[in-house]
């Protein structure tokens, strides 16, 4: 039997471990499965190759739980230790950058996640155990060993009479970590870290019905049997090349990551590359809403098929968060923190490699089945369009799929609206004007007295609308967006001024005072102009850049660096001067029916713009009744 102290001159490295762990210090049961399954993997690359005598079989991971011996044991088949690799690899390796770790890590080890770095993976027991052993057989024809160590710097090391190849970890779980006694709890890790492991785990046993016997009376008992328990999928779809799996393997998979979702995803990305970095994962379109705060972090990263985290900002990027589904690299390092992750230079790459894809792949299932994509437009334009506004290279590629819809049900790409609209939308100024709404209930009469003109009003009703429009207008030459009800339609695409009033010069002058006097100035801005006689005598409208800067702000970005921290509503109202009522109103005598017909005109002008609530609806009801009485 040897003693020893472990290769380490800081006296005491377990408190250390267990104090900068402890925010996390369920990661040790992936840690040494992880250790388990490299084992196991490196056996079978051993014996695939003949360097190993032992037989490979078809091994194992257990993880059992006594709970009255307060004892946790994962128990694998894979490779094993000599004596001398136990001294090797315990001792000496996991310690040799131990001072390093220390002086680099002492104040910032709770966020670098030391675990990995310096080979102390299965140190991590410590958080959990106050004396852990290894017993373990090596796949080469020595005796086995026992490690004993009790969280100090001392161990024990002795011979075993363990006759099965593999290694035994048995953790004797401390006072402050009894909870790893419980089966739902470790049963909860396993599902949580290990679900895709490569090798099987199994976790207890479970109870199987088998068919009954050709002879077997109704009244017989169902028989059953009992076998092992394995909780993981050691292959996963993600792990199988794109060509041998149908579209029912990967909803199948899609529920088995999220059980408890009961819509199916609309489309599927498979990621596969190996070179500059190896990436594999499957990433799932599930049905948006316009809710920009959907649930991010559905996205798993796994390095191997083990679990990091689902927190992928900065290694997906931000507008692919809100899709779901899995990705695997090794290029990925398992315990580090978030900034590191975002600095990285793989990292970065792998993000716009899935950028690329992305696109890529929106691009194949738009020529592939257009009628199909514009089917589905509403439940993902929102991911795109968010694309399209945070990440310069999406943008560029996304002319290729990105609708435009109209408020008729038609969709367009950009270059196909171009061209519709082209001739009939230029205004006198030679720039394109793209007329949109966002609620073809609130602003019919808007986009009728449009389409009458023949022009195309697109449907653009996503919260990000005002960015994105902010966006193509500084792309793209020669173009503005204008919401319908931002003004009259003959002044949102002013064509060579043709138009005559049928006022003179004094009757305008006296018609404006009339209508300042009534009108609250504080509100809206009044404007005369001369339209067709049959066009709406009061329109209210709200201009264009004060609406934006106002959805803007409301949306994140935009109003608060133009000083708008509260911006009024302050509303256009556009008088027709050729209206007939409107002459009514400058011809009449009396004072009080003028400031009558004002009001009333105002109202139901405010009326068509959802902005008449309150008491001022309930009084305009009232003397409407009147009026009719």
């Amino acid at each position: 039997m040897t003693k020893g102290n472990i290769n380490v001159s800081v006296e005491n490295i377990f408190p250390l471990i267990k104090k900068f762990l402890y925010s996390d210090h369920e990661i040790f049961l992936r840690e040494l499965i992880s250790n388990a399954t490299d084992a196991t993997l490196k056996l079978k690359h051993l014996t695939s190759i003949g360097d190993s005598k032992s037989e490979y079989g078809n091994p194992q991971i257990e993880v059992k739980i006594d709970k009255d011996a307060k004892k946790l044991h994962i128990i694998d088949q894979g490779l094993g230790m000599t004596a001398e690799e136990v001294e090797k690899y315990i001792n000496q390796v996991a310690f040799s950058g131990a001072e390093e770790f220390l002086d680099k890590y002492k104040d910032a080890a709770k966020d670098s996640g030391i675990i990995g770095h310096f080979g102390l993976g299965f140190y991590s027991a410590f958080m959990v155990a106050e004396k852990v052993e290894i017993i373990t057989k090596s796949h080469k024809d020595e005796p086995a060993a026992h490690w004993t160590c009790d969280g100090s710097p001392q161990f024990t090391l002795e011979g075993s009479d363990k006759t099965e190849r593999g290694t035994e970890i048995i953790l004797h779980i401390a006072e402050d970590s009894t909870e790893f006694l419980e089966e739902g709890r470790i049963g909860e890790l396993l599902s949580k870290y290990n679900k895709f492991m490569p090798i099987p785990i199994k976790f207890g046993m479970k109870t199987e019905t088998l068919p009954k016997p050709e002879d077997a009376k109704e009244e017989d008992p169902v028989p059953t049997q009992e076998v092992d328990n394995i909780i993981n999928n050691p292959n996963p779809a993600w792990t199988k090349q794109p060509t041998d799996l149908e579209e029912d393997d990967y909803k199948n998979f899609y529920r088995e990551l999220y059980p408890m979702q009961f819509e199916e995803p609309l489309f599927n990305i498979h990621l596969n590359v190996d070179y500059p970095f190896n990436l594999t994962g499957i990433l799932y379109f599930p049905k948006m809403t316009n809710d920009l705060n959907i649930q991010k972090d559905r996205i798993q990263l796994y390095q191997n098929q083990v679990f990091v985290t689902d927190n992928v900002e900065g290694i997906v990027p931000e507008f692919l968060t809100m899709l779901r589904g899995v990705i695997d690299s090794p290029d990925i390092p398992l315990n580090v923190s978030r900034s590191y992750l975002q600095a990285d230079g793989a990292v970065k790459k792998i993000s716009s490699y899935i950028t690329r894809k992305v696109a890529d792949k929106l691009k194949s299932l738009f020529n592939a089945n257009r009628e199909d994509f514009e089917k589905k437009w509403d439940d993902i334009k929102i991911v795109i369009e968010y694309g399209m506004l945070s990440e310069e290279k999406f943008f560029d590629k996304a002319d290729a799929f990105a609708l435009y819809p109209t408020v008729d049900g038609t969709y367009y790409t950009y270059e196909e609206l171009y061209n519709k609209i082209k001739a009939k939308q230029t205004n006198k100024d030679d720039k394109l004007v793209i007329l949109y709404a966002s609620d073809t209930d609130a602003q019919h009469s808007y986009i009728e007295a449009a389409k009458a003109k023949g022009y195309e009003v697109l449907l653009l009703d996503s919260p990000i609308v005002s960015h994105l429009i902010q966006k193509l207008e500084t792309t793209k030459e020669n173009i503005s967006f204008a919401r319908v009800d931002g003004d009259h339609i003959d002044n949102l695409i002013k064509k060579e001024d043709t138009s005559i009033s049928k006022l003179s010069e004094e009757e305008k002058t006296k018609l404006d005072e009339l209508l300042k006097e009534v009108i609250p100035a504080e509100k809206f801005s009044v404007q005369l102009e001369a339209m067709d006689s049959d066009a709406s005598p009061f329109i209210i409208t709200q201009p264009e850049f004060m609406r934006r800067m106002k959805e803007m702000q409301q949306t994140g970005g935009g109003g608060g660096m133009f000083g708008m921290g509260n911006m009024p509503e302050m509303y256009n109202l556009v008088v027709n001067t050729n209206s007939e009522l409107v002459g009514d109103i400058l011809n009449t005598k009396t004072k009080k029916k003028q400031e009558r017909l004002i009001n009333q005109s105002l109202d139901l002008a405010r009326l068509s713009q959802g902005l008449l609530k309150g008491e001022e609806l309930t009084n305009f009801i009232k003397r409407s009744y009147d009026m009719i009485k």
